[in-house]
């Protein structure tokens, strides 16, 4: 009978929680909600079982605590819990005796809370050790495939001479549009971390760089996938920043001074961009004239060019058990020679063969290996990685300060794409999660309790907690990203269920006993300090063993325990003073309404004169 309406409470109020979670849309949506439906679900069920099982448990396995039947664990165990709570009731005596310094330490909660949300280093998704690197190589533009074989496989006998590596694929050239002739790839599976000698992933990473910075000619990138991909762009860095435009040449000039500048700045590495526009050419000007005298036409030099350097597939040679694609080409040795060119013939008129020198010509230039487009405008996209030391949302307001600094012309749209873009939506829509996730409690604790105020009370202990989760999540060198986000979401659930304990109790005690606020109060954080200790202990023992973070992907479960545990440990304790201080001023605020509605409905407005 005394408890039942404060599980309602409690039940009802963090299932709410989770309600915006569920009809949230986006990436967020997709990524939280079975999340959202399974906590929902085990919350309604577990408040069931609480109010029905748990009673009938009760009545036949609780027996009296008498000394014939208690143990000596007991024993000490109920001393620590006495002493206890004749510490916190000598020091809540004397908060309740400074109730206004204690209502400004509650203000300042809330400024600390907005603060360190302002200064804390922002992600997405944390970094986590998956067993598996991806690296992306690339040669000089003027690289044949020949040269660019040589110099895979001085990258591959490094990888392979690395204690650190279990096996490695390695690719050459194509890959999509945005993967040219002198790009590579590589995927190192890596050992178990306990065969490593206990080096993480970020460990592996650098020294890997440092082996390879010795290959000459060739550009080896080493990027560490995250867990779940966003976006489906390949590219040869975790994060892209894209450029685009109408005129090219003004898009590689300010993404040259970007790339430039990028590289320079601390925490950025590997910082490279599709923009390949000095990939040496040939141009074969035709001599139309000349070529019409002798009888040749333009598709034959076509023809004639395409199948000694295209790699043209002219038919296919068939055995029992295999089949072999004929490819047409001149030997290699004359595809590496431009003055072989000379040495071509084609059919002229009669018959004759005609000298390809004859009628063209040939000049030496320039220019791109290829033309990226993104949304059918051409764009230059520049891919980075970021060191441990640097945040995704500190490093997206540098690149900000650096687009004002190079001064981009009006003309050139820039914006981030994949995860970082996913970054930036992302934390847009988690500010207005947390705002609706408030309110809806606010709404169903209003309904459940009939009033406007008490609500507030019981939502005053939230700035504490976040507190608690942000400077928490800072001592221990983590981000605030998607999952430790998801643990403050998961406290506003938490937190509140002590206020909810102790008003709970002291409404009552007002309303029978005809107690004043302050007695009322005070009775309630005495009477209620046992379950309030143990439920926050076990809520706290529930996800010390996440914070710890054990076995495969722990890197990334690890900031939602860490919120969780620091935010529980000190809104346990802030709340136990905050909540009766606030209690006592929300109800001079609810007794001054009254009052107020009380003297308008007495003195009614006066009817007008006949």
């Amino acid at each position: 009978r005394e408890i039942s309406f404060t599980i309602i409470s409690m039940t009802l109020s963090l299932a709410a929680v989770f309600i915006p979670v569920m009809f949230m849309g986006g990436i967020l949506g997709r990524l939280l909600n079975e999340f959202a439906i399974t906590v929902v679900a085990a919350i309604i069920v577990s408040g069931f079982v609480s109010l029905t099982l748990t009673p009938m448990m009760c009545s036949r396995y609780i027996k009296p605590h008498t000394a014939a039947n208690t143990s000596a664990f007991y024993r000490v165990t109920e001393r620590g819990f006495e002493a206890m709570l004749h510490a916190y009731d000598t020091s809540l005596i004397w908060c309740l005796r400074h109730q206004f310094f204690v209502l400004m330490v509650f203000f300042g909660t809330i400024f600390l809370t907005a603060w360190l949300y302002v200064i804390i280093p922002k992600d997405f998704l944390p970094a986590e050790d998956t067993g598996r690197l991806n690296v992306s190589t690339q040669g000089a533009q003027d690289a044949s495939f020949e040269n660019m074989v040589r110099h895979q496989s001085e990258v591959a006998k490094i990888f392979a001479a690395d204690p650190n590596i279990d096996g490695y694929m390695s690719r050459l050239g194509g890959g999509g549009a945005r993967r040219g002739s002198n790009a590579g790839q590589f995927v190192l599976k890596l050992k178990p971390k306990a065969q490593r000698g206990g080096k993480d992933i970020h460990t592996v990473v650098r020294e890997l760089r440092r082996k390879v910075r010795r290959v000459t000619g060739m550009s080896v990138r080493i990027n560490n996938p995250p867990a779940i991909r966003i976006g489906g762009r390949t590219s040869k860095a975790a994060y892209q920043y894209t450029l685009q435009g109408l005129d090219l040449d003004q898009i590689y000039e300010v993404a040259q001074r970007f790339q430039t500048a990028l590289a320079q700045e601390p925490g950025f590495l590997d910082v490279s961009s599709d923009a390949e526009i000095a990939s040496p050419q040939l141009i074969v000007h035709i001599d139309r004239n000349k070529a019409a005298a002798v009888g040749v036409s333009v598709e034959q030099i076509e023809l004639a060019l395409a199948s000694a350097y295209g790699d043209q597939e002219v038919t296919t040679i068939y055995t029992p058990s295999e089949q072999y694609k004929v490819i047409l080409e001149v030997a290699p040795k004359f595809r590496e020679d431009t003055t072989a060119l000379s040495q071509l013939y084609v059919r002229g008129a009669g018959g004759n063969l005609v000298q390809l020198s004859a009628v063209t010509t040939v000049t030496r230039s320039v220019g791109p290996l290829s033309v990226n487009h993104q949304g059918q405008l051409p764009a230059v996209t520049v891919t980075f990685n970021l060191s441990s030391e640097l945040s995704l949302g500190a490093a997206i307001d540098r690149i900000r300060q650096l687009e004002s600094q190079l001064k981009k012309p009006a003309a050139i749209t820039a914006s981030f794409q994949g995860t970082a873009q996913a970054f930036q939506k992302s934390f847009q829509g988690l500010g207005l999660l947390l705002v609706m996730a408030m309110l809806v409690v606010y709404l169903v604790l209003g309904i459940l309790y009939e009033s406007f105020i008490h609500p507030l009370t019981i939502l005053s202990g939230l700035p504490s907690a976040g507190v608690g989760a942000l400077l928490t999540l800072m001592a221990f060198g983590e981000t605030l990203n998607l999952f430790s986000f998801v643990g403050i979401i998961m406290l506003i659930g938490i937190v509140k269920k002590n206020a909810i304990m102790m008003i709970d109790f002291a409404l009552v005690n007002q309303r029978e006993d005809k107690a004043s606020p302050r007695d009322a109060i005070y009775r309630a954080c005495i009477v209620r300090f046992r379950p309030i200790m143990m439920t926050t202990f076990a809520a706290i023992m529930g996800s010390l063993p996440i914070a710890l973070g054990h076995g495969a992907g722990a890197e990334s479960r690890r900031p939602l325990g860490i919120a969780v545990v620091g935010g529980l440990i000190l809104s346990q304790l802030l709340t136990l003073y905050l909540t009766p201080v606030i209690y006592i001023y929300l109800d001079r605020v609810q007794t001054w309404l009254s009052q107020r509605r009380s003297k308008g409905e007495a003195n009614p407005a006066p009817a007008p004169a006949e």
